[in-house]
C-alpha cells in the first residue's frame, strides 16, 4: 500500500488482526467490487467500470468504517462480446464465476459470515448472481452472499436526473458519463459524446440500466453499436452525476446495515 493503512481495507490488516476483526459482533459486511476493463465509446476511458464502482464502495466504506470491509478491487470481468473493439480484456464465464467463489469462500473460511459482490459491468451479473449462490451453499449457509450491479440500488434518484428516454441509459451513456464527470471530469472527452441507439428495435429487448428489458439477449457489441456508446451520452453533467453518486453510497450503506442484521434460519431436511 501507499499511505497509511485504512481501518475499512481488508488487505491493511495482518493475518493476526483480520482474524480479530472476524471476531467482531457484529461483524463488518464484506465487500468484493468488480468491474471491467472494456470500450466505453470515443469520451470515456477503458476504466469506466472500475474506477465507477470502486469510487462509489470506497466512499461507503470510508463513511462506515466499523460496518464495511473493503476487498481490493476484481479489475476484469466478462467481455466476449466486446473483443472486436480495442484494449478490451475479457475474461470466460466459467473462470470468472470460479474465481469470485474462490475469493468469497476463502473470506467465509476465516470466519466472516456476510459477503456483497458490488459489480460495475452489466455483463458480470449473471455470473455473479449464481458465484453468491454457490457461497451460500458451498459454505452450507453458514456465510450469506447476494451480488448486486450499482444503478439498481438508486432508481428514483436516477429517475430524478434522467433526460434521455429508454435506452439512454445503457452503456457509455447519459448515467455512466455523469457519474465519470462528477468524479474526474478532466479525464472525460465530452467534444467526443455521442448519442447512439443502433440497436434493432423491439417491445421486448433493449438496453438500459434503470428499465430492463423483458428478455435477457446480447449480441456482438460491434453489431449494436459503431461507437462503443449506447444511450446518449450528450446528455451527462457532472450534476447529475453528483446526485447518483450520493445516492448511490448511501444506498450502499443503508443496504450494508440491514444485510448485516439479517438473522441465519433454520435449515430443515424434509426427507425424515
Amino acid at each position: 500500500m501507499k499511505g497509511p493503512r485504512l481501518p475499512y481495507r481488508y488487505d491493511h490488516y495482518t493475518w493476526v488482526e483480520i482474524r480479530e476483526v472476524a471476531r467482531r459482533q457484529p461483524q463488518p459486511v464484506v465487500i468484493l467490487p468488480i468491474g471491467s476493463v472494456e470500450d466505453h465509446g470515443h469520451h470515456l476511458p477503458l476504466d469506466v467500470d472500475n474506477f465507477c464502482i470502486g469510487s462509489i464502495t470506497d466512499a461507503a466504506a470510508e463513511r462506515a468504517q466499523e460496518e464495511i470491509l473493503l476487498m481490493p478491487l476484481v479489475p476484469y470481468g466478462f467481455e466476449t462480446h466486446h473483443m472486436e473493439f480495442c484494449g478490451t480484456i475479457d475474461v470466460k464465464p466459467r473462470h470468472l464465476e470460479d474465481f469470485v467463489v474462490d475469493v468469497t469462500t476463502s473470506v467465509a473460511r476465516h470466519g466472516f459470515r456476510r459477503i456483497l459482490i458490488a459489480d460495475g459491468h452489466g455483463s458480470n451479473m449473471p455470473i455473479l448472481e449464481l458465484a453468491a449462490r454457490r457461497t451460500v451453499l458451498e459454505t452450507d449457509g453458514r456465510t450469506l452472499c447476494a451480488a448486486f450491479i450499482w444503478p439498481s440500488l438508486i432508481p428514483e434518484a436516477i429517475s430524478e436526473i434522467r433526460q434521455s428516454g429508454r435506452g439512454g441509459m445503457a452503456h457509455a451513456c447519459e448515467l455512466e458519463t455523469s457519474l465519470y464527470l462528477h468524479l474526474n471530469a478532466p479525464a472525460v472527452q465530452m467534444d467526443k459524446a455521442v448519442s447512439e441507439y443502433s440497436e434493432h428495435p423491439s417491445n421486448f429487448h433493449w438496453q438500459d440500466l434503470q428499465h430492463g428489458a423483458k428478455i435477457k439477449f446480447m449480441d456482438w457489441w460491434s453489431r449494436i453499436s459503431r461507437t462503443g456508446t449506447v444511450g446518449d451520452a450528450k446528455l451527462a453533467t457532472a450534476e447529475k452525476g453528483k446526485v447518483v453518486f450520493e445516492a448511490a453510497v448511501e444506498k450502499l450503506i443503508e443496504l450494508v446495515r440491514e444485510f448485516r442484521e439479517w438473522q441465519d434460519l433454520p435449515r430443515r431436511d424434509h426427507h425424515g
